[in-house]
C-alpha cells in the first residue's frame, strides 16, 4: 500500500509540474495580439511600400533577412510554435491587417500616392530616426 499511495503521490506531481510549465503556452495571446512583433511587420511593409514608391530609396535586403530571422526566434523564444507562426504569416487575413496598419502609418504621416517625393520624404524620415523601417532603407 506505501508504494501504491507513494507512486500517486508522485504521479500528481508530475502532472501539477506538467500543468505548470504548459501554463505558459497555454496564456499566449494569438501571434496577431503580440505587440512586438506585429510593429515589426508593420515597419517591414513600410520600409517595402516606401522603397517602391521613391527611386531613391533601395532595400538593404541581407538585413532585412536577419531581421526577419530575429524576429522568428523571439517569436520561438516567446514559446510559439513553428505551426503558429507559419500560419501567422500564411494568413491573407493578418497580411490585409498589417497591410492596412502600414497604409495608416504613412497616409498620417504624409505619404500621397502617386507623389514620389511624399514616399522619399518619409523614407529618408524614418532612416534618420533609426526606425525599424528605417534600418531597412538604404538612400542612393
Amino acid at each position: 500500500m506505501r508504494a501504491g499511495a507513494a507512486y500517486r503521490g508522485l504521479a500528481r506531481a508530475a502532472l501539477l509540474a506538467l500543468s505548470l510549465a504548459a501554463a505558459p503556452a497555454l496564456a499566449l495571446p494569438p501571434l496577431s495580439q503580440e505587440r512586438h512583433i506585429n510593429d515589426s511587420l508593420v515597419q517591414a511593409r513600410v520600409a517595402d511600400v516606401l522603397r517602391k514608391g521613391c527611386p531613391t530609396l533601395d532595400a538593404r535586403i541581407i538585413r532585412a533577412f536577419g531581421e526577419a530571422r530575429k524576429l522568428k526566434r523571439y517569436a520561438l523564444d516567446q514559446g510559439y510554435s513553428e505551426a503558429q507562426i507559419d500560419a501567422f504569416l500564411d494568413s491573407k487575413e493578418e497580411r490585409r491587417r498589417i497591410y492596412a496598419e502600414a497604409d495608416r502609418y504613412m497616409t498620417a504621416n504624409g505619404v500621397v500616392s502617386g507623389q514620389p517625393e511624399t514616399f522619399c520624404r518619409l523614407g529618408r524620415q524614418e532612416i534618420e530616426r533609426k526606425t525599424i523601417a528605417g534600418s531597412l532603407l538604404v538612400a542612393r
